[in-house]
C-alpha cells in the first residue's frame, strides 16, 4: 500500500464512521448539519426551480411600471377632457357660423346686387362690375368680381367699409387707385377683386 493513499483511505473511513454515527451526533451538530443540508436543498431548488419565476416576476414588474406610467399619461389627459370638449365644442361652432356666412348658389345673384346698390348708395359712379369665372378649390368655390368705381376718397372708403358689413363673406384684393384724368375735381378711380365664396360639398349645411 503507498503512504499517498493512507490519507485518502483514512478520510473515506473516517465520513463514513461520521454518517453511520450521525444519530449519536451531540444536539449542535445535528443543527448544523440540517442547516448545511436545507442550505444546500434551498440553492437548488432556488436555481432550478426558482430561476424562471423570479425571471417571470422581474418582467412582470417592469411590466408594471410601463402601465403606471401609461395611467399617469391618461389620467392627465383625462383631467384635460373636458376643456378639450368644450374647445372643441367652440370651434365647430364657429366653423358653422362661418360656412352660413357664405352664400349658395342661389344667394349668389343677390349678393352681387346688394354689392352694386352699396356702390350706388356711397354716391359712387359704376364703370364696371364683371363676374368672373369660378376657381374650385377642395372645400370651396371661388367667386372672383372685378369691380370699377369712380368717386371721392370718402364715399370709396364708405363702400370698402360698407362691403365688409355685408353679412356674407366678401374679401376684397388688388387694389389699385388712380385720379381721375379731370383734373381739380377730386375724384378717384377704384379698381379691385372682390371674392366670395360658395361651400363645395354637396350635403346639406348643419
Amino acid at each position: 500500500m503507498s503512504p499517498s493513499s493512507s490519507p485518502q483511505r483514512l478520510v473515506n473511513t473516517d465520513f463514513s464512521m461520521l454518517c453511520r454515527r450521525a444519530g449519536q451526533w451531540p444536539w449542535p451538530g445535528k443543527a448544523l448539519l440540517g442547516a448545511v443540508l436545507a442550505g444546500l436543498l434551498w440553492a437548488i431548488g432556488d436555481a432550478f426551480y426558482l430561476g424562471d419565476a423570479r425571471e417571470h416576476l422581474h418582467r412582470q414588474e417592469a411590466r408594471e411600471v410601463a402601465l403606471r406610467e401609461q395611467f399617469s399619461e391618461k389620467a392627465v389627459q383625462s383631467a384635460d377632457l373636458e376643456a378639450r370638449i368644450r374647445q372643441l365644442e367652440a370651434m365647430r361652432s364657429t366653423f358653422v357660423e362661418q360656412l352660413h356666412r357664405l352664400p349658395t348658389a342661389s344667394e349668389v345673384p343677390s349678393l352681387l346686387e346688394d354689392i352694386t346698390r352699396l356702390g350706388l348708395a356711397s354716391g359712387l359712379t359704376l364703370e364696371e362690375f364683371r363676374l368672373l369665372d369660378e376657381h374650385v378649390q377642395p372645400f370651396y368655390i371661388e367667386l372672383p368680381i372685378q369691380i370699377m368705381l369712380v368717386g371721392t376718397y370718402h364715399d370709396l372708403a364708405t363702400f370698402v367699409s360698407g362691403v365688409a358689413e355685408l353679412p356674407r363673406i366678401v374679401t376684397l384684393h388688388d387694389f389699385v387707385i388712380r385720379p381721375v384724368a379731370s383734373p381739380g375735381n377730386g375724384l378717384l378711380r377704384l379698381k379691385m377683386l372682390a371674392k366670395t365664396y360658395r361651400y363645395s360639398e354637396p350635403e346639406p349645411l348643419p
